[in-house]
Order: C-alpha cells, then structure tokens, then sequence
C-alpha cells in the first residue's frame, strides 16, 4: 500500500493562498470538525487567540482523490526558486490535436490570472510540449501544461 502524502507550502498569508489553490485546483477549503459550525467557532472553542487564527488553512480535493493542501505561516519570506512545483494539468492530454491544447492551456492561464497568479515567466514549446510558468499570489512557481 502506498504512503499518503501531504503537500505544505509555506506562506506568509495561509487563508489567501489557500483560498487562491482552492480555486485554481477545483478544491475546497477543509471544513471545520464534526459540532462546529465554522473555524472561527473550532479557534474560539479551543482558546486560540484571535491574532493566530491565519497561522494555517487546508483544502481538500472534493473526490477526495488528490493529497490535501497545508498552508502554515512561517516569518520568513520566499527567499529562492521552489525546488519542488506543481505542474497542473490543464491541456487534455497528449490524444488532444496540439492547437486545442495550446488553447486549453491559455485560458486555463487566464483564469488562474484573474484568480491573482503571474505568468511574467512566459510560455515555454520544446519537442512537441507546451506549457506556461507561472508564480501563485506569494511567488512560488508552478507550471500550466
């Protein structure tokens, strides 16, 4: 049996990067534990104070597929390239006609652009591959394929 995996990425803005992955991967944020209404109710319950209720968030994969997504606050800020990313799928696949997933990709770009990402790092095409570099709301790289 396989190990499940977490991915966290480190933030200095949990609940706005979240809520940007959310929406970029179709996922949701985790909802609070069984007899709470909301997060802030699960904070307040558990005495957290106020000033620390943005040190992390989650989502999840609605199909409950794909691994769930930690955001934790850390003090410093991004300082180098990720050496890890992410690479969203958004083409189609390779039984797709190349012009059509040129255009999936592109507008799956738009829309993560709307949603806060850059893609000041450009479109690459190299041996029959396209694919879009891009950096979510706090700079951390990842890929549009």
């Amino acid at each position: 049996m396989a190990t499940s995996v977490q991915l966290t990425f480190d933030s200095a803005d949990p609940g706005k990067l979240a809520g940007f992955w959310a929406e970029a991967l179709h996922y949701t944020l985790q909802p609070p534990p069984a007899g709470f209404a909301s997060w802030d109710e699960w904070l307040r319950e558990h005495g957290i104070p106020e000033e620390r209720w943005n040190e992390a968030s989650a989502i999840v994969d609605p199909d409950g597929v794909g691994p769930r997504i930690y955001f934790q606050r850390v003090p410093e800020g991004k300082t180098a390239k990720n050496r890890l990313h992410l690479d969203l799928n958004a083409g189609g696949g390779r039984e797709i006609p190349d012009a059509e997933r040129r255009a999936n990709v592109d507008a799956e770009v738009a829309r993560l652009v709307r949603l806060g990402a850059s893609d000041v790092r450009g479109a690459m095409d190299k041996d029959g591959e396209y694919w879009v570099r891009m950096n979510d709301p706090e700079g951390n790289e990842f890929c549009v394929q």
